[in-house]
């Protein structure tokens, strides 16, 4: 039994103890998440009763697997940068190959990244990129530090030793660090968070609204806007009398082409380099999948570090942008449409662009009909092939209508890095037995398991 099972059980025990299984502490503890904005409408906490818990050696292994992995990432997006046939295998629209060309003034493409990771005792895998984010920075902290001080977790804590991986401060540092390296000069620069409203909403992303109050306690001034209250005035991005210094996006490019255009005030202070934006729209190669398929492509990487190249090859699954051509696989030459009907059971199908509202399709659960179609949808329209990665799914329990389910949960961890360094993580559970979407969903409190106390 592994050190973290041990753990679980002894939390499990608790959990059916006297003390807690009337589930009181449970409903004090989702009223203080309400209380909090943490609970309802656009918050993505789901109220488990119990932590995810990693070892102090699966987080080191997380955190050197992610800088390594980060690393090649950069050198992948300054190949693409200088090579027009790679930039045409991102496939991005013309709009984001422009915008992807402006130097944002600083020479990182990313100030904030996060990766999705399937963790499980020796194997680590990388699914996905998110450069948009982190997403839930503010609101893991928040749910932790609630978490911590239930009666159950003072109990835990008294045998084993944990620690919280708290990643707003880092944020904020890589602003102000990315700030001062594009020339601003401001001692308390102005702040602020863009995101695009969803329609008939008209509040703002709770997340979004406790990183504001953050950093206002840190004494910078921050607004919550969206695109459509900026102004560009006397070379200054602005919402009225308030002088914008940091934008931190929380827009994708896609989300924002859609709406708006290249002469968007937005777009008119990054060009002209009087905003610091963070991150850069230069950020959106990574957001793409097709950025697996060059990762993964051996031609394009044999001159990478071998540290480098032993990431990639333990850490991420094998990724073709569906195409009728023929590729290669674990060293064979293969004609991919073909490769992709034979190998249901192994494969998924996935959009390139994870904004919009297609989602992925699991070979494995659906049938040869059914595969077939999707894998035409997916010449049509541009869509990556990955092998299969088998989710890590742990069983948890959650607090729903004021009773207690048990459901087994598939488990992302999803490490922040801050300007190339990991320096917090946070879980995101969803229901492992839906085959479809599921409301099921949601952050976790997560801590490192350091030992017993």
């Amino acid at each position: 039994m592994t050190h973290c099972q041990e753990a679980i059980n002894r939390y499990q025990k608790l959990l059916e103890s006297p003390p807690f299984q009337d589930l009181g502490w449970a409903e004090e503890l989702e009223q203080r998440l309400r209380a909090k904005g943490l609970l309802g409408g656009r918050s993505p906490v789901l109220p488990v009763l119990r932590p995810h818990l990693i070892t102090r050696r699966q987080f080191e292994d997380l955190a050197s697997a992610s800088t390594a992995l980060l690393s090649a990432i950069e050198r992948v997006k300054k190949l693409v940068l200088t090579n027009p046939a790679l930039l045409a295998r991102m496939e991005l629209l013309p709009a984001e190959k422009m915008l992807a060309t402006v130097d944002p003034g600083y020479p990182f493409s990313s100030v904030a990244t996060r990766l999705d990771a399937h963790l499980n005792n020796g194997s680590l895998y990388f699914t996905q990129f998110r450069v948009g984010a982190p997403a839930g920075v503010a609101t893991s902290e928040a749910l932790t530090d609630l978490f911590e001080n239930t009666a159950i977790m003072r109990e835990f804590s008294q045998r084993y030793r944990l620690t919280k991986v708290s990643g707003v401060k880092h944020l904020l540092n890589a602003l102000l660090q990315a700030y001062r390296i594009f020339g601003g000069r401001e001692p308390k620069p102005r702040i602020a968070i863009v995101e695009v409203l969803p329609p008939f909403q008209n509040r703002h992303t709770d997340e979004y609204l406790l990183l504001a109050e953050y950093f206002r306690r840190e004494g910078y001034p921050t607004e919550v806007l969206s695109p459509d209250q900026l102004e560009y005035r006397g070379k200054r991005l602005r919402k009225g009398d308030f002088v914008i210094d940091i934008v931190y996006r929380k827009v994708t490019v896609q989300e924002f082409l859609m709406r708006y255009d290249l002469t968007h005030p937005l777009v008119r202070a990054y060009r002209e380099g009087t905003v610091c934006v963070a991150n850069s729209f230069r950020a959106e190669l990574a957001y793409k999948r097709a950025i697996f398929e060059l990762l993964t492509d051996e031609r394009i990487t044999a001159s990478f570090p071998a540290a480098e190249r032993k990431a990639i090859a333990q850490h991420i699954p094998w990724t073709r942008v569906v195409a009728p051509v023929r590729t290669t696989y674990r060293g064979e030459t293969i004609d991919l449409p073909e490769f992709i009907l034979k190998n249901r059971e192994r494969l998924v199908l996935r959009p390139n662009d994870p904004t919009g509202d297609r989602h992925p399709i699991y070979g494995w659960q659906t049938d040869e009909v059914t595969w077939e179609r999707a894998l035409q949808t997916a010449l049509r329209e541009v869509y990556v092939v990955q092998e299969r990665v088998d989710p890590t799914v742990q069983t948890f329990p959650i607090y729903r209508y004021g009773t207690l389910l048990t459901k087994p949960m598939a488990v992302e961890v999803q490490p922040h890095v801050y300007l190339g360094e990991v320096q917090a993580c946070s879980t995101w559970l969803s229901d492992a037995s839906a085959r479809t979407f599921s409301s099921l969903c949601g952050l976790a409190p997560t801590f490192i398991l350091e030992g017993k106390a």
